[in-house]
């Protein structure tokens, strides 16, 4: 038998994969870790209480610009490291936008605000835990990353892993941010970057040991 009627024979009676089967996978995987997410937030965490007006003011919808731009990023890197292929990843510098956007409306706000306040806009009330949190919630959603990753092929689990946990971590900010009071550009841009990193740093570091195949 040559090498060709090998193939042949192996892949007669393999059924056809739509190509829609990879991002169902993921956003599966997403959607069921993002139901666990928005659940601890709601009976753990609480909605804010003015959360109605808030989403009538710019910071409120800054936060989910940014957040949710990062998340968006982040899960195209997530789609093409899942095949086999070697993923050229040259789009990511595209996360910059939404990052410079937010350090602009930051360096507007320091520029508006008495520097004697400067400190206290930049800590808010809850800097000490608001990276933990995200980084908590951020669980769920790459629990169900990994678990889209199981019928996948990723080939560079390191690279994998952490764009699963930049994804967990960035829509895991984006819901937080139902229960989050801060407004100030500079937390957002300081603390939620933070969280959201410290997510996809336990991502590289998982990603060799749980994505293997």
């Amino acid at each position: 038998m040559t090498t060709e009627q090998l193939i042949q024979s192996l892949s007669a009676k393999v059924r056809p994969v739509s190509r829609r089967a990879l991002g169902r996978r993921i956003g599966l995987g997403m959607l069921g870790g993002a139901v666990v997410t928005m659940t601890l937030v709601v009976s753990v965490l609480g909605i804010r209480p003015d959360l109605h007006d808030a989403m009538h003011g710019f910071p409120f919808w800054m936060k989910w610009f940014y957040t949710g731009s990062l998340g968006i990023g982040a899960v195209f890197a997530v789609t093409r490291l899942a095949r086999p292929n070697r993923a050229s990843l040259r789009g990511l510098w595209l996360l910059l936008v939404p990052v410079l956007l937010v350090a602009g409306v930051g360096i507007s706000e320091l520029a508006d605000t008495p520097s004697s306040d400067w400190l206290a806009m930049w800590l808010g009330q809850s800097w000490m835990i608001c990276p933990w949190l995200v980084l908590t919630l951020a669980m769920p959603i790459f629990i169900g990353l990994l678990w889209s990753f199981r019928k996948l092929a990723p080939t560079q689990l390191r690279a994998a892993g952490a764009a699963a946990g930049l994804a967990s971590g960035a829509w895991a900010a984006t819901i937080y941010c139902v229960h989050c009071p801060e407004a100030s550009a500079l937390f957002v841009l300081t603390w939620y970057t933070l969280g959201i990193g410290l997510a996809a740093g336990v991502g590289a570091l998982l990603g060799p040991k749980l994505m293997r195949w």
